[in-house]
């Protein structure tokens, strides 16, 4: 580890283990009224809603959306905001700019009657045309002072306000009424490619308008809102939170009467679907494999004849949606200190890796596309993605040995030979050639070796330096809910394994494994993932950011957990983040992407599965892959 003291701040939520993490990812770029029909590739997996007209949806009726945990919080720009704080916000908050399936953005007409790019010199001027029928839930009027109110907030001017993020807000010279109250002229002191970012979600004045009610009265309630629902009440000892229908909308109505979000551990998440504790709820791979073996008709002379265990009976009334999500997994490499210092090891590890390899293992089973990520800033489909992996190269076993003798690590003698990790074991369903641990498996404590393992690939003898041994510290979570991600970190070492590079696999508790081992630092490997966004140069410039030291002697990681990043990096994003060309922008994120690829400090693998259980007579809800939720729309079929 670094000597030097490491912190960072919280801009945007790392995905970890099975649970993804999303900030709003609304969005548009310069048009009045968002775009359609652009040439392209479309997803790698379409989204999977059961897709229902508004007339096949029946108007009554609760969906129980099983969630992680209940909202820590109800304003999304504070540090502890998670997902289910997300789900609310969208549900209950103006959203100015919604994703379609492809993640491109599109102005929301419920909210918007136009936003255009009013004028690019000499500054920036955006201009809001808002729905003269869009009102808060409390009567009034949505107006330019609330737009005002957020930005004064969000600036990051005023330490009153104890705010997680300000990208964007922070390049607003001023916030003025238009033509009139429903005209919002929001001019910039920087030019702001990603503005449509801005404003969503918008935020009552009576929560943006003093650092008191920001940090206290969106915490534990929303009293105001401005969306096809609103928040009811919250159950503690049932552990849900209730949104119901707002009588203040003036948009299509909600189809539920009710929308509840209730906490359910990822393990007790089938048998709350078959119980009726929940109607939709994102589950693992195995737990997919139970529905779809519950509904899957027995073969001809197959037991025909058998009794139908009461769990098969209840899983037949679900049915499992399934897609990708807008995220992906990655190897991150410690670049801090210690051998991952050297980029010569770092590209090593690099080119060691086989991707697609590690891809099909993960999607193919599940009947997904199993393509290996070529981007560290987006994902297949989304507009402006490009492959550019070959920055790093191909996978060339050969090509990382000679980058590790190029670093002065040899091969050595006398290293112990290789021997069978104990105490661990694979998945259920993993095919037999690829069971075998690999790697030093250690508890996060007892630094005690159970020894190590080679798999099917024979292993390449150790490598030395000044009489040190080439090993790495594989950090990964050890609860039950992380079986397939420890599975992709043994086939991981196993291909190091191949070059000479030895690993000591350490598990720790899940609670423990972001903010004690990533967040600090402490790891040479560790795999995690991070959402993408429709826009890039914001989004992914704090994650792949040069570190910098701070005048207390700390590191300033911002998001960049493996401490790898150049000051090209930095430039090129921050010219995408002001570039109003659209096309230019794109450019130069792609030429930062490739940069970041040649770094070698984080390997995208595959981007995640998004595997959903859901009541067959739920409809327009699922797995929504790259689009944003449409809540008036989900209920059940008449």
């Amino acid at each position: 580890m670094s000597s030097m003291r490491t912190r960072s701040r919280t801009h945007r939520p790392a995905v970890l283990l099975a649970a993804v993490v999303l900030l709003p990812l609304p969005a548009l770029a310069g048009c009045a009224g968002g775009r359609a029909g652009d040439e392209g590739e479309g997803p790698a997996a379409p989204r999977d809603i059961a897709t229902a007209a508004r007339a096949k949806v029946a108007d009554k009726g609760t969906l129980t959306w099983a969630v992680d945990a209940l909202p820590a919080t109800f304003n999304v720009f504070q540090a502890d905001a998670d997902a289910a704080a997300q789900k609310v916000a969208q549900a209950t908050l103006p959203t100015l700019f919604t994703l379609d399936e492809r993640g491109r953005p599109q102005r929301n007409p419920d909210y918007l009657k136009a936003a255009e790019l009013f004028q690019r010199k000499p500054r920036q001027v955006v201009v809001y045309k808002l729905n003269p029928r869009a009102v808060w839930s409390d009567g009034s009027a949505i107006t330019a002072a609330d737009f005002e109110a957020q930005w004064k907030a969000l600036r990051g001017k005023d330490s009153a306000f104890w705010t997680a993020r300000n990208a964007g807000y922070d390049r607003i010279d001023r916030v003025e009424r238009g033509a009139n109250d429903r005209e919002v002229k929001v001019t910039f002191a920087k030019s702001y490619a990603d503005w449509p970012a801005l404003f969503t979600p918008l935020y009552p004045r009576s929560v943006m308008g003093s650092g008191g009610a920001f940090n206290d009265s969106a915490r534990k309630e929303l009293k105001v809102g401005a969306g096809p629902f609103k928040v009811g009440a919250r159950d503690q000892k049932q552990n849900t939170l209730t949104l119901v229908r707002n009588p203040r909308w003036w948009g299509d109505p909600a189809k539920l009467d009710r929308l509840v979000l209730r906490a359910v551990p990822r393990e007790q998440r089938v048998e709350a679907l078959a119980s009726g504790k929940a109607d939709l709820a994102e589950i693992s791979p195995a737990g997919a494999e139970r529905i779809i073996k519950a509904n899957t008709p027995p073969k001809k002379g197959d037991g025909a004849n058998k009794p139908v265990a009461a769990d098969a009976t209840a899983l037949r009334g679900l049915v499992v949606r399934k897609s990708l999500e807008p995220a992906y997994t990655q190897l991150a490499l410690n670049g801090s200190s210690g051998p991952l210092a050297d980029e010569r090891v770092r590209r090593a590890v690099a080119r060691a890796v086989d991707r697609k390899a590690l891809a099909e293992f993960v999607l193919t089973p599940l009947g997904l596309p199993a393509e290996p990520m070529g981007s560290h800033v987006l994902v297949a489909g989304q507009e402006g993605y490009e492959d550019n992996s070959d920055a790093i190269g191909a996978p060339d076993p050969r090509a990382a040995q000679a980058l590790l003798a190029d670093a002065g690590w040899k091969e050595g003698h006398g290293a112990a030979p290789r021997k069978k990790a104990l105490g661990q074991v694979p998945p259920a369903g993993h095919r037999p050639d690829l069971e075998a641990p690999a790697g030093q498996v250690t508890g996060a404590g007892d630094g005690k070796s159970a020894g190590d393992s080679g798999g099917k690939a024979a292993a390449a003898p150790a490598r030395f330096k000044d009489g040190k041994k080439l090993m790495l510290r594989f950090v990964l979570p050890k609860g039950a809910g992380a079986e397939p991600l420890r599975a992709v970190g043994e086939r991981i070492a196993r291909q190091l394994d191949a070059i000479g590079v030895r690993t000591e696999i350490v598990g720790v508790d899940d609670a423990s494994f972001f903010k004690d081992h990533i967040a600090s630092g402490d790891f040479d490997l560790a795999l995690y993932g991070w959402p993408t966004g429709a826009y890039p140069a914001t989004d992914a410039r704090p994650i792949f950011a040069k570190p910098q030291p701070a005048a207390d002697g700390s590191l300033q990681v911002e998001q960049n957990y493996t401490r790898v990043g150049t000051d090209q990096i930095d430039r090129l994003f921050d010219q995408a983040s002001t570039e109003l060309d659209q096309e230019a922008s794109r450019d130069l994120v792609a030429r930062a992407d490739a940069r970041i690829w040649a770094a070698a400090g984080s390997i995208p693998l595959y981007q995640r599965p998004e595997l959903v259980g859901v009541r067959k007579t739920v409809v327009n809800a699922g797995a929504f892959g790259l689009a944003t939720p449409r809540y008036q729309d989900m209920g059940f079929a008449r």
